[in-house]
Protein backbone atom coordinates (compact mmCIF):
# COMPACT_ATOMS: atom_id res chain seq x y z
CA UNK A 1 0.00 0.00 0.00
CA UNK A 2 1.10 3.28 -0.65
CA UNK A 3 0.61 6.44 0.89
CA UNK A 4 -0.78 9.58 -0.51
CA UNK A 5 -2.04 12.90 0.65
CA UNK A 6 -5.73 10.58 -0.37
CA UNK A 7 -4.27 7.68 2.25
CA UNK A 8 -3.92 4.28 1.70
CA UNK A 9 -3.83 3.89 -2.02
CA UNK A 10 -2.75 0.72 -4.33
CA UNK A 11 -2.49 -0.22 -8.55
CA UNK A 12 -4.27 -3.08 -9.86
CA UNK A 13 -1.96 -4.54 -12.76
CA UNK A 14 -3.94 -7.30 -15.54
CA UNK A 15 -2.43 -8.68 -18.30
CA UNK A 16 -5.49 -10.39 -19.79
CA UNK A 17 -5.98 -12.12 -23.46
CA UNK A 18 -8.09 -11.80 -26.62
CA UNK A 19 -11.07 -13.11 -24.66
CA UNK A 20 -10.88 -10.90 -21.72
CA UNK A 21 -9.76 -13.24 -19.60
CA UNK A 22 -7.08 -12.44 -16.44
CA UNK A 23 -3.43 -13.74 -17.45
CA UNK A 24 -1.69 -12.03 -15.04
CA UNK A 25 -2.24 -9.04 -11.99
CA UNK A 26 -0.56 -7.80 -9.29
CA UNK A 27 -0.36 -4.75 -6.98
CA UNK A 28 2.07 -1.73 -6.39
CA UNK A 29 1.66 1.28 -4.53
CA UNK A 30 -0.53 4.16 -5.70
CA UNK A 31 2.49 6.39 -6.21
CA UNK A 32 4.70 4.70 -8.38
CA UNK A 33 5.33 4.47 -11.78
CA UNK A 34 2.86 2.13 -13.83
CA UNK A 35 5.61 1.48 -16.51
CA UNK A 36 7.97 -0.13 -13.69
CA UNK A 37 4.86 -2.67 -13.16
CA UNK A 38 5.42 -3.29 -17.20
CA UNK A 39 8.40 -5.75 -17.41
CA UNK A 40 7.75 -8.23 -14.67
CA UNK A 41 3.87 -8.27 -15.85
CA UNK A 42 5.28 -9.13 -19.40
CA UNK A 43 7.35 -11.53 -18.79
CA UNK A 44 4.99 -14.59 -19.53
CA UNK A 45 4.76 -12.81 -23.02
CA UNK A 46 4.62 -15.64 -25.94
CA UNK A 47 5.76 -14.90 -29.51
CA UNK A 48 3.52 -13.29 -32.13
CA UNK A 49 1.55 -11.78 -30.16
CA UNK A 50 -0.07 -8.38 -29.90
CA UNK A 51 0.78 -6.23 -26.94
CA UNK A 52 -2.05 -3.35 -26.47
CA UNK A 53 -1.22 -0.88 -23.77
CA UNK A 54 -1.54 2.86 -23.07
CA UNK A 55 0.70 5.56 -23.53
CA UNK A 56 2.21 5.43 -20.06
CA UNK A 57 3.30 2.17 -21.25
CA UNK A 58 5.72 3.57 -24.26
CA UNK A 59 9.19 2.95 -22.94
CA UNK A 60 12.53 2.00 -24.72
CA UNK A 61 12.77 -1.13 -22.91
CA UNK A 62 9.08 -2.11 -23.29
CA UNK A 63 9.52 -2.13 -26.80
CA UNK A 64 12.98 -3.74 -27.03
CA UNK A 65 11.31 -6.36 -24.59
CA UNK A 66 8.54 -7.02 -27.55
CA UNK A 67 11.02 -7.37 -30.43
CA UNK A 68 13.35 -9.94 -27.96
CA UNK A 69 10.03 -11.82 -27.89
CA UNK A 70 8.96 -11.26 -31.58
CA UNK A 71 5.77 -9.83 -30.33
CA UNK A 72 4.77 -6.48 -32.02
CA UNK A 73 3.76 -3.96 -29.51
CA UNK A 74 1.10 -1.89 -30.62
CA UNK A 75 1.26 0.95 -28.09
CA UNK A 76 0.68 4.99 -28.80
CA UNK A 77 3.77 7.49 -28.67
CA UNK A 78 4.05 9.43 -25.84
CA UNK A 79 4.14 13.06 -27.60
CA UNK A 80 7.42 13.65 -26.04
CA UNK A 81 8.95 10.41 -28.17
CA UNK A 82 11.27 11.62 -30.98
CA UNK A 83 10.80 8.49 -33.27
CA UNK A 84 7.40 7.25 -34.11
CA UNK A 85 6.25 3.58 -34.73
CA UNK A 86 3.85 1.53 -36.13
CA UNK A 87 0.61 2.43 -34.46
CA UNK A 88 -2.90 0.88 -35.62
CA UNK A 89 -5.73 2.96 -33.94
CA UNK A 90 -8.67 -0.27 -35.04
CA UNK A 91 -6.02 -3.14 -33.45
CA UNK A 92 -5.71 -0.94 -30.30
CA UNK A 93 -9.25 -0.58 -30.06
CA UNK A 94 -9.61 -4.42 -28.29
CA UNK A 95 -7.76 -2.89 -25.51
CA UNK A 96 -11.24 -2.43 -24.04
CA UNK A 97 -10.97 -5.98 -23.30
CA UNK A 98 -8.46 -4.91 -20.66
CA UNK A 99 -11.19 -2.48 -19.11
CA UNK A 100 -13.96 -4.26 -19.14
CA UNK A 101 -11.71 -6.80 -17.19
CA UNK A 102 -11.50 -3.66 -14.75
CA UNK A 103 -15.18 -3.09 -14.49
CA UNK A 104 -16.18 -6.62 -13.83
CA UNK A 105 -13.42 -6.91 -10.75
CA UNK A 106 -15.27 -3.53 -9.46
CA UNK A 107 -18.79 -4.98 -9.78
CA UNK A 108 -17.46 -6.70 -6.44
CA UNK A 109 -18.05 -4.03 -3.32
CA UNK A 110 -14.70 -5.36 -1.30
CA UNK A 111 -12.78 -4.73 -4.25
CA UNK A 112 -14.10 -1.48 -5.60
CA UNK A 113 -14.08 -0.09 -1.95
CA UNK A 114 -11.15 -1.69 -1.29
CA UNK A 115 -12.02 -3.15 2.35
CA UNK A 116 -8.71 -4.87 2.67
CA UNK A 117 -5.63 -2.82 3.89
CA UNK A 118 -3.57 -5.46 3.76
CA UNK A 119 -1.71 -5.59 0.24
CA UNK A 120 -1.96 -9.66 0.47
CA UNK A 121 -5.22 -10.06 1.35
CA UNK A 122 -6.74 -7.13 -1.25
CA UNK A 123 -4.34 -9.23 -3.97
CA UNK A 124 -6.06 -12.66 -3.24
CA UNK A 125 -9.49 -11.29 -3.31
CA UNK A 126 -8.47 -9.85 -7.01
CA UNK A 127 -7.52 -13.73 -7.55
CA UNK A 128 -10.70 -15.38 -6.38
CA UNK A 129 -12.95 -12.97 -8.50
CA UNK A 130 -10.45 -13.48 -11.31
CA UNK A 131 -10.86 -17.24 -11.20
CA UNK A 132 -15.12 -16.58 -11.01
CA UNK A 133 -14.36 -14.53 -14.16
CA UNK A 134 -12.39 -16.98 -15.96
CA UNK A 135 -15.57 -19.99 -14.90
CA UNK A 136 -18.02 -17.67 -16.14
CA UNK A 137 -16.30 -17.57 -19.59
CA UNK A 138 -15.66 -21.42 -20.00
Amino acid sequence: MGRSRGGLTTKIHAVVDAEGRPIAHDLIAGQVNDCQMSLPMLTALREDTILLADKVYDTNALRTMAEEKKAWANIPAKTNRKTRFAFSGWVYRQRNLVERFFNKLKQFRGIATRYDKNPLNFLAAIKIVATRIWIKAL
